[in-house]
């Protein structure tokens, strides 16, 4: 009876991390090490391993604190659910578990603090800061920061731009690049259009719980196009940096997902005539639609520094 309650358990923690999601971790590390590639390094590959385990679990972590949160807040319950948006609903089914997926939050965040200690021993005290930033992001975001517009809306860019990459790069070679700021601009601003789309069909049901982000400030309409705004604006980011040299020019590849992009952006500015925020049903496609750009973006962007290495 112990070992089956014990494998429900591991398969609700396993649910409430959002596997599906923890790809955005990987690409963003995948950055930093073909960043480091263009500018002459060889990290090794126990190093990229490691690093790469850390931004998964930190990702982890935060999915996994958020779901508990919610919860344990009442939000699960009022929650109309999407692929996308409005958590897995594992602890709807299985309550018994919030404290074993609490306990897995807990023990993911303590090995990002193990493994991001050894990178403080090796690589110097600069990426103290980066760790203690990003120990507080994961810890704040569900309870403090949901309750913060603006900087709810930039604690994703934050988290997966700044940390992710330009950490990631200072973690595997020891300093920070100008390759490496540039390359952190897009996952910066996609991460950040990602998390403010994703809200937009629990506007009603955050709201309930005493949230106050940026789309139920700003109302569907502007939220919409905040997010059409900041998916563009990723893709404006590549030119002028590699007009200035400091992406190379196989970067342009990104751009092979623009015309996608634009599509989103052009239906997220019509989207007040299309829907509510109550019309789950029509958000999922252009939350689907949303998540495809901005991995495919970033995988190209990989592909385009890999290439230039």
């Amino acid at each position: 009876m112990a070992r089956w309650l014990a494998g429900r358990h591991l398969v609700a923690c396993w649910r409430c991390a959002r596997p599906p999601f923890l790809l955005l971790a990987p690409l963003c590390v995948g950055l930093a090490v073909t960043a480091a590639w263009v500018d002459g390094y060889a990290p090794a590959a126990v190093d990229i391993g490691w690093v790469l385990l850390a931004a998964v679990l930190a990702h982890a972590a935060v999915n996994l604190f958020n779901e508990h949160h919610d919860f344990a807040s009442g939000l699960d319950r009022q929650t109309q659910r999407t692929p996308f948006s409005g958590g897995s609903g594992t602890l709807i089914e299985r309550p018994e578990a919030a404290n074993a997926v609490l306990l897995a939050a807990r023990l993911c965040l303590a090995a990002v603090v193990a493994i991001g200690s050894w990178f403080v021993w090796h690589a110097g005290p600069a990426l103290l800061l980066y760790g203690l930033f990003g120990v507080g992001l994961v810890l704040a975001y569900t309870g403090w920061l949901t309750r913060r517009p603006w900087l709810c809306l930039l604690a994703p860019g934050v988290g997966f731009g700044t940390l992710m990459v330009v950490g990631a790069y200072q973690a595997l070679t020891g300093g920070v690049s100008a390759t490496a700021l540039a390359a952190s601009q897009a996952p910066t601003l996609l991460a950040s259009a990602l998390l403010l789309a994703n809200q937009l069909p629990d506007i009603e049901a955050d709201r309930s719980v005493g949230r106050y982000h940026l789309a139920i400030a700003l109302g569907i309409t502007r939220a919409a196009r905040w997010v059409a705004v900041l998916v563009l604006a990723a893709f404006l980011s590549i030119p002028p940096f590699v007009a200035a040299g400091w992406l190379p020019v196989e970067t342009w590849l990104m751009w092979l997902v623009l015309p996608a992009a634009l599509w989103l952006a052009w239906r997220l500015w019509r989207l007040p005539s299309l829907t509510r925020t109550s019309d789950v049903s029509r958000l999922a496609p252009l939350l689907g639609l949303n998540v495809a750009v901005l991995l495919t973006s970033l995988a190209l962007l990989n592909l385009g520094l890999w290439l230039a290495s």
